[in-house]
């Protein structure tokens, strides 16, 4: 697609919490979200302003961001502080799957999904920094990002990718084959191979306008949403190809200076190829870095780990 059409929002609902990281859709048209203060919240009616209502279904004790909503209603978590969690909407029971990996503690998983054989494929984002400070991570371009993959049986994850840039959202190819990974530091799309030849090989899928963050599939059949919680930095691109003593002090000053997120919002949807399905962009939006994004019926619903709410906006048509 040539230019980008105009992302239309609808409405707003209030959390009683900041910053849903992360949006799911249930098979119900509810939304599944978790907030800073550990809550795993249940948003019925998203699409409708007048009967929206929020459900507490869980809390984690820690900061969850990515969800992975598995088929018996279960949510895999991954937790900022506590790791990768299976989580109970029925009763809200929170397990600990994995809290360490390659040795070390498992901090800032960002992003899971589950495949069909029972294994767990999970994103750590930095290594380096924590979430609080994450603009350092992509300021100083670290390249401490990671894929793990838990096994059926449980254990501590297998490092499958080492010195990803912000390793960020995750996806499965429709038929299984691939994983896709967004490297927020890098505004791309990178493909593992999960099968075939060249299995165990990561390769580039898409480059895109923006800096992604959360992956969300559409149902077998549909398209790859993508979150860009901001549209490219010129200069933070140029700061990346200079000495790593530059980055590193440039980072310092980043975690302490106050920060603001662009005012430019945008979603994409892409094939399994990585062509572009949809492209949909808003500048001076009111609503900022957006950071999750799901269908319902005929709206999306965004997340952002900025707002205290979902943004609901008018679904595209399809192509």
């Amino acid at each position: 697609m040539d230019r980008p059409a105009e992302l239309v929002p609808l409405h707003y609902v209030s959390l009683g919490g900041h910053g849903p990281e992360d949006v799911v859709p249930d098979p119900y048209g509810r939304v599944l979200t978790g907030v800073a203060d550990g809550r795993i919240l249940r948003v019925h009616h998203p699409g409708d302003p007048d009967s929206a209502r929020v459900e507490v279904l869980a809390e984690t004790g820690g900061r969850p961001l990515g969800l992975e909503l598995l088929p018996d209603g279960d949510l895999l978590v991954c937790d900022a502080d506590r790791g990768l969690l299976r989580v109970s909407t029925g009763d809200g029971t929170v397990r600990v799957l994995a809290d360490s990996a390659a040795g070390e503690p498992l901090r800032f998983c960002s992003n899971a999904v589950a495949l069909a054989d029972g294994s767990v494929y999970a994103t750590v984002s930095s290594r380096r920094y924590s979430l609080d400070r994450w603009i350092g991570d992509i300021v100083e371009h670290t390249g401490t990002g990671r894929l793990l993959r838990l096994a059926p049986e449980g254990g501590e994850p297998e490092v499958l990718l080492d010195g990803l840039q912000f390793a960020n959202g995750l996806a499965a190819s429709a038929d299984g084959s691939f994983l896709v990974i967004a490297e927020t530091g890098a505004c791309r799309l990178t493909r593992y191979r999960l099968t075939g030849p060249r299995a165990g090989h990561a390769e580039p899928f898409a480059d895109l306008p923006g800096m992604p963050d959360n992956l969300w599939r559409e149902g077998p059949d549909g398209p790859l949403w993508v979150a860009l919680a901001s549209p490219r930095v010129p200069a933070l691109h140029l700061l990346h190809r200079t000495p790593p003593a530059v980055r590193r002090a440039a980072a310092r000053a980043a975690v302490r200076a106050p920060y603001r997120p662009s005012g430019t919002t945008g979603v994409l949807a892409l094939d399994d190829q990585g062509r572009t399905v949809h492209h949909l962009t808003r500048r001076r939006s009111g609503f900022r870095m957006v950071t999750s994004v799901g269908a319902v019926g005929d709206h999306l619903v965004l997340g952002s780990a900025w707002e205290p709410g979902v943004a609901v906006c008018a679904r595209p048509a399809a192509p």
